[in-house]
C-alpha cells in the first residue's frame, strides 16, 4: 500500500539547478516526506557521479528533516513501490517537456496503477534553466552563481575547466 503523503522527485540533477531547488522546496510544502531520487543511469553521460550529486543535494537540504536524497539505478516505479511512495513529482518548463513527461507518466502509471504523477510547472524565474546549459556556460567561464546553489558553483569549479 502506498502512502499518498510521501512523494518522490526523480531526476538526473547533473548538476542541481535553482529550478530543481525550487521544485523541491515547493514539493515539501505539499507532502510530509520527499525522496529526491538521483537517477544513476549508465546510459547517460553525466559530468558528476551519482555520489557527488547525492552529496551536494544532501548538503543543500541538510536542515530539512523531511527530505531523503538517494541514488537509484533502476526504474523509478520500482523505487516508488519499494518505498511505499504514492506520488511522483515531475517538473515541466514548456510544452516540449510536458509531451515527454506525459508519455512517461502514462508508462509509469501502467506499471504502477496506484502511483499518482504530479506535474509541477517551473517558477517563471527558472523557465529557461537547464542543467546542460549550466555546464556549457561554466565551460566558457560564465558566472552561473545566480542559476545554481553555491555548493554547485564550487563543484563546477573543480570539474569544469573554462575554455
Amino acid at each position: 500500500m502506498t502512502n499518498p503523503r510521501i512523494a518522490m522527485f526523480p531526476g538526473s540533477f547533473d548538476p542541481p539547478t535553482m529550478g530543481h531547488i525550487n521544485i523541491i522546496r515547493r514539493s515539501l510544502k505539499l507532502y510530509d516526506r520527499l525522496h529526491v531520487v538521483v537517477a544513476d543511469n549508465i546510459n547517460k553521460k553525466c559530468l558528476f557521479s551519482a555520489q557527488e550529486r547525492v552529496a551536494v543535494l544532501k548538503d543543500i537540504f541538510s536542515s530539512s528533516s523531511n527530505i531523503e536524497v538517494v541514488s537509484y539505478d533502476g526504474l523509478m516505479v520500482n523505487y516508488a513501490r519499494e518505498n511505499n511512495i504514492g506520488v511522483m513529482i515531475r517538473g515541466v518548463r514548456a510544452e516540449g517537456d510536458f509531451g515527454y513527461e506525459f508519455e512517461l507518466a502514462m508508462t509509469n502509471m501502467q506499471m504502477m496503477k496506484e502511483l499518482e504523477v504530479l506535474f509541477m510547472p517551473t517558477d517563471p524565474s527558472y523557465f529557461m534553466l537547464r542543467s546542460s546549459q549550466i555546464k556549457e556556460m561554466a565551460a566558457f567561464g560564465a558566472d552561473v552563481s545566480a542559476l545554481v546553489p553555491a555548493q554547485v558553483v564550487e563543484l563546477l569549479k573543480k570539474k569544469v575547466i573554462p575554455r
